[in-house]
């Protein structure tokens, strides 16, 4: 497996991408993996290199290039009031043009997965650009909220193109689990093909492990699930590896 960053430019910012592929030729699926809050660093990092671990090339855009990555609490809060869905949109867009000029990937088995805001991201993207053929949403807070000027990804499930998996732990508060059985029913009503799954006794975050929040059997249930839905709708990898970094 090799780990590397790329750069692309986007409103005249370079934009990091961190990348993490499988070794061999391929050409392999690929899986843009969306960051939480705290931007692609250590957590969004090791969810890559998992992505990768199962036979996917996985790339990570850091969605907060306009402004750098933050460095506190306090800055990281500020991000909240910055963020634009057309930005999103703009990056996200960018990564597949990244990955169309890779020779090593198949860009026809194209995925998404995130996390935090990420999950709300990868929500958003699959109603957004029909290059995807799976979204894998990760407790996705302010999926009925408004980025910007543009509608929110709730508002947006008419346009969901792809097959949606989502997430969710019981004692979050964001999204709250009522919130989402909302958004299951409106899938469920349109007739998009989606799975959603929701962890007793685990709060935001339940995968991410270095806190009291860190539920490990939701964490490797959750990725399994992940792992199997991608197979499904991205086709068979090289490597049959699952495990849970």
């Amino acid at each position: 497996m090799q780990n590397f960053w790329e750069t692309v430019t986007v409103d005249n910012n370079p934009m990091g991408l961190y990348m993490s592929q499988p070794d061999g030729p391929g050409p392999f699926p690929a899986v843009i993996v969306i960051q939480n809050q705290d931007g692609v660093r250590d957590f969004t990092q090791a969810m890559t290199r998992r992505i990768a671990e199962a036979g996917y090339v996985g790339i990570a855009p850091q969605l907060y290039h306009r402004e750098g990555e933050p460095n506190t609490p306090e800055e990281t809060a500020g991000f909240k009031h910055t963020r634009r869905d057309t930005n999103v949109i703009k990056d996200v867009d960018a990564t597949i043009n990244l990955l169309r000029g890779c020779a090593n990937v198949d860009c026809s088995k194209l995925g998404i997965v995130g996390f935090c805001m990420g999950g709300r991201v990868a929500f958003l993207m699959a109603a957004a650009n029909k290059s995807f053929k799976a979204a894998v949403d990760f407790y996705g807070g302010g999926t009925y909220s408004k980025w910007g000027d543009r509608p929110a990804p709730a508002e947006l499930v008419a346009e969901v193109s792809c097959p949606v998996q989502g997430h969710f732990g019981e004692l979050d508060k964001n999204p709250p689990p009522d919130e989402m059985r909302k958004l299951d029913a409106e899938l469920t009503r349109l007739g998009k093909p989606h799975q959603f799954f929701f962890y007793a006794d685990a709060p935001h975050g339940f995968n991410r492990s270095g806190w009291n929040g860190y539920r490990p059997e939701a964490d490797a249930t959750s990725w399994a699930r992940s792992l199997e839905f991608f197979q499904q709708h991205l086709g068979e990898t090289s490597s049959k590896t699952a495990a849970v970094a």
